[in-house]
């Protein structure tokens, strides 16, 4: 099975970028930003909750819960809040008038809250509109693993903020190029 594209540094910013032409363009701007700042994947964004990211006095959180009934494999995890995604999701519930702690974070324009499918569908349709070839919902996912990975982080540390029980899962996310290979044997 082909693996959804990693994204670059430029690409994610064009993308983002991309987001100010459509329609919900701060909405659509935090999901991105959900996917490439903390590696979460659409099921787990379509699931959130004002609550999960706001406390009672509007302030986002410096880290939150994913419950085992909002992801994959039904495993209780926290998600890390970086000042980068902080200051995005602080913009976004600026938009968010008259909601409750219980009601979805992102909407749909129907109002409704979104399915794990419709926010597949979301993603795709935005990385299409864009024209990256290959990108789906993982692809913040695994820019997210691959950037840290690339950073130095230890793969423990990527198995626990991504959620996974084992690290030879993580470890299919990392994408290796030439680039990063020939760097690598400057470092002896």
């Amino acid at each position: 099975m082909k693996q959804a594209l990693t994204l670059t540094d430029t690409q994610c910013r064009q993308v983002i970028n991309f987001c100010s032409t459509r329609k919900h363009t701060l909405r659509d701007q935090t999901i991105i930003h959900m996917s490439f700042l903390a590696g979460l994947r659409a099921m787990e964004i379509a699931a959130l909750t004002v609550g999960d990211i706001y406390d009672s006095d509007n302030a986002v959180r410096s880290q939150f819960t994913i419950t085992g009934n909002q992801t994959k494999g039904g495993y209780t995890r926290t998600v890390y809040v970086s000042s980068k995604l902080s200051r995005a999701l602080k913009e976004y519930g600026n938009t968010l008038t008259n909601r409750r702690s219980s009601d979805p974070l992102f909407m749909t324009q129907l109002r409704t809250s979104f399915s794990a499918n419709t926010m597949c569908q979301l993603f795709l349709q935005i990385y299409k509109d864009y024209g990256l070839k290959g990108a789906t919902s993982h692809s913040g996912r695994r820019t997210f693993i691959t950037k840290l990975a690339n950073a130095g982080i230890n793969v423990r540390l990527l198995a626990a903020l991504a959620g996974h029980r084992h690290i030879s899962t993580t470890q299919r996310y990392i994408d290796v190029n030439d680039g990063q290979l020939a760097n690598a044997v400057e470092l002896l």
